[in-house]
């Protein structure tokens, strides 16, 4: 795979995730659920950035994140520079280059949003507000993405979760979520493929 395809398909991801975060983001209220079927739904949360809201915790943390990422970032770029001039697989490509645009996709979020958005707890977000919501590396990242494909009571008899309420599948996540899951599922699912010269 060639050099213009990878930025293409980057390219293309990046497009596709800012423009779903900031539809949702200036057109729904922060906890607004649209219904699509019983088990798909449009729902709007932030986050820190991390997996399941998980948050570093201090007054540093989010800084912390986002610069890591950055660096992370670059090294995914290095990476996918080398398999391209090195000739490796498309899988391994294809791979590399959704790892890389849905980190990216996530980092704009975390950089830019805090600084061009306004707060979204009680009213439409506006973009390039005069009261942003945060500062610079500090915004959070929109998701919107909601499978509750199963809720409910798990039976008594299971042993440690039993009768427990359970959702499968209670993540919500967006389109750079999704990339990077990809990615990583390629590289997992067909590993020799991808790492075969």
């Amino acid at each position: 795979m060639s050099l213009r395809k990878a930025y293409f398909l980057i390219f293309l991801v990046l497009i596709v995730d800012q423009l779903s975060k900031i539809y949702v983001k200036t057109n729904f209220i922060l906890g607004e659920e649209v219904v699509v079927f019983d088990w798909f739904r449009i729902h709007f949360i932030e986050n820190e950035g991390m997996a399941w809201g998980t948050k570093i915790p201090g007054e540093y943390g989010k800084l912390i994140l986002t610069v890591f990422r950055i660096f992370a970032v670059f090294g995914i770029g290095y990476w996918l520079a080398d398999a391209i001039k090195k000739r490796h697989s498309t899988y391994l490509i294809v791979a590399i280059a959704l790892i890389f645009a849905g980190a990216a996709g996530n980092i704009l979020d975390s950089v830019f949003y805090g600084v061009i958005f306004d707060d979204s707890t009680h009213n439409l977000a506006t973009i390039f507000s005069p009261n942003p919501y945060g500062t610079w590396f500090h915004g959070l990242v929109v998701d919107m993405f909601y499978f509750p494909i199963w809720e409910g009571n798990l039976p008594a008899w299971l042993p440690i979760f039993g009768g427990k309420h359970f959702a499968f599948f209670n993540a919500i996540f967006n389109v750079a979520d999704m990339a990077i899951s990809t990615g990583v599922g390629i590289l997992l699912v067909f590993n020799k493929k991808a790492f075969h010269k």
